[in-house]
């Protein structure tokens, strides 16, 4: 009788093993992961932020809404406007755009959808994406970009400057200076 006993608890420990290996799952699983706004860490409304570097003012960042990721050091912003300060603490310029990518680690923003940077003196640049490197404290994009300061209109396909304008870079620059003069090789075409 024990052994018939012990045949049988053996019988239902093999058939328990057997159909635990049959739950394995064996099918696809995704390799990363993406975040979505809405499994954001934090969400802030009415966001504000001093960027300093060696305790030197160089923006405020400001947003309507902020997304606040840990993991990745990175806040997303929706409707944003950022100032910008010279090394003797005077605002440079303002930005305004629809939305931004802020990281935290270094003091970098992206900006995109209409982004508009206006000087105090009224200059100002439009393009679709902008890229501020708290570091070298300079703005830029590699897309196509128009500049605008009193009678003077320029283009490009992309542009790297400081944020007040004062050492400007672009590509393939066309357009008109102040007395109508236009830039070296171009065509009359192209005046406003």
């Amino acid at each position: 009788m024990t052994l018939v006993l012990r045949l049988g608890v053996t019988v239902v420990l093999a058939a328990g093993v057997a159909a635990l290996g049959a739950c394995e799952e064996t099918g696809a699983r995704p390799t990363t992961t993406i975040t979505a706004s809405d499994s954001a860490d934090q969400l802030l409304e009415g966001f504000s932020h001093y960027v300093t570097t060696d305790g030197v003012r160089r923006s405020q960042v400001n947003a309507d809404t902020a997304y606040f990721y840990e993991a990745s050091q990175v806040t997303e912003l929706r409707t944003i406007r950022v100032v910008f300060y010279d090394l003797r603490g005077a605002e440079s310029s303002t930005l305004t755009a629809i939305r931004g990518t802020y990281r935290w680690q270094d003091g970098s923003m992206d900006a995109k959808g209409n982004v508009v940077v206006v000087s105090p003196d009224g200059r100002t640049l439009r393009t679709q994406a902008l890229r501020y490197d708290n570091r070298a404290n300079t703005i830029s994009t590699d897309q196509p970009f128009t500049f605008d300061r009193a009678e003077e209109h320029l283009a490009g396909n992309s542009f790297r400057s400081d944020p007040d304008f004062k050492n400007v870079v672009t590509d393939k620059p066309r357009g008109v200076s102040g007395n109508g003069m236009l830039l070296p090789g171009q065509g009359s075409e192209n005046r406003r």
